[in-house]
This record gives C-alpha cells, structure tokens and sequence, in this order.
C-alpha cells in the first residue's frame, strides 16, 4: 500500500531523505521511529501527498505521486500535529463538515459510529475548544477515520499527552489497526511503538538503516541497538 523507491529529499542544499526504501504491506502497522531531524516527518508528507521527492518514486495504494495525488487523498487519513478541528465548532459539527467535503454517506450514522469509536459520542454537542489535549487528539482520529480511508499516517500522535490520554489513545490506534487499514507512525516513544506495530523501521540521518518485526523482539535489546545505529 504504501512503497517508497529510492527517495530523495533535499531543503536547497541541505539532503534530508537519502534514498529512502521502504514498503508497508497492506493491513501492517508499522512504526517509525529516529531522532529528532532525522526525516520522519518529512517521509510522511511526502506519503501525504504535501511534499514531492526531489528524486526517487513514491506509490500509495497503487498510484503514483505525485502524479496522481487527488486520487490518494482519497484513500488517506492523516493526523499530524495540527489536529486541523475548528475550535468554535462542535465535535459532530467538525465531522459533518468533513464528511461533507469527502462526500460521506449517511453521515449522521457515520459520525455516530467513529465518535464511539474514539469514545466521545457523549461530548458530540461540545464545542471542540473545551476539550483535553487527548481528546482532541481522539477527534482528530475520528476525523481522520471518517470516509473509511485504506490508509492511516500518523505523526507522533502521543505527543503532549498524559498517562491516561497515552493509554487511550494507544487503544484507539489498536481499534483502527483491527479493522484492517495500513497505518505508519511516527513515534519517539520506541517500547509505544514496539507495543502497537506489527514493524518497526528506523531513520537516521535520512536513511533506513534497520527492520525488523516487533513479535518476540527484546525492548532492552532493541533500545540498545537503535542507540548504536543513531548516534
């Protein structure tokens, strides 16, 4: 779903991606995980269709960008760290106006069912700017979720929150896994990332420079490892 070629990326002359591989398989979740300007960020827009490689080819559910980008929205959920909600609106108010947008049937439904989803069907008639940090965070999912994409890109969507908002959250992304989409994450939080994702592929300095599936992998051994291999 999600296959990237010998990307490339540089800001004037300054390389950030250097000849990105990567593949995510349909229905695998998979983490990415480095240091900070490493390139993560950068990957996932570039898989969003916001940013084009300076070389390199990029497919995303069977399409090319970014020749066919308008086609792969179609197919993305995005959340990345603006949650893109309109504060004066209301939870079901954000999500008729993006499910307008999408041209999602039976809306009502539909909201009801991703607003359950994120566990916040009893605040769908609150105003989005009296909710917590996690909650936010749980409609930006619902919202991203809306039109039933394939696909599913997170960017570090743990950041700024609590323990309680953390677990939540982990929960939800567990949900969205279940249900058969592909999902790349970005994270900082490796033994997070180890606990959701079927993969696990780490960027440093531009490059892939190790995968490896999380099932049965040591979270002490792999910390060790990605401190060697990014530092």
């Amino acid at each position: 779903m999600l296959d990237f070629h010998a990307v490339t990326k540089t800001f004037g002359l300054k390389p950030v991606l250097r000849g990105i591989d990567l593949t995510v398989a349909e229905g695998e979740f998979v983490a990415l995980v480095g240091p900070n300007g490493a390139g993560k960020t950068t990957l996932l827009r570039i898989a969003a269709s916001l940013s084009r490689p300076t070389l390199g080819r990029v497919r995303v559910g069977g399409y090319d960008l970014p020749a066919h980008a308008d086609a792969v929205r179609r197919l993305l959920g995005v959340v990345s760290h603006l949650p893109l909600l309109y504060g004066d609106l209301t939870a079901d108010e954000n999500l008729r106006f993006y499910g307008e947008m999408y041209g999602v049937s039976d809306l009502r439904r539909r909201s009801t069912e991703v607003l359950e989803q994120v566990g916040l069907v009893h605040r769908r008639g609150d105003l989005a700017r009296t909710f917590s940090r996690g909650m936010i965070q749980r409609l930006a999912i619902a919202r991203a979720i809306l039109h039933a994409p394939q696909i599913m890109l997170f960017d570090e969507p743990h950041t700024g929150l609590d323990q309680d908002a953390g677990a939540m959250l982990d929960t939800v992304l567990k949900s969205v896994a279940a249900n058969g989409r592909t999902v790349l994450m970005i994270s900082h939080d490796l033994p997070r990332a180890l606990a959701l994702a079927h993969r696990v592929a780490i960027l440093s300095r531009g490059k892939i420079v190790h995968t490896a599936p999380t099932a049965g992998l040591d979270p002490r051994a792999f910390a060790q490892q990605y401190d060697e291999l990014t530092h």
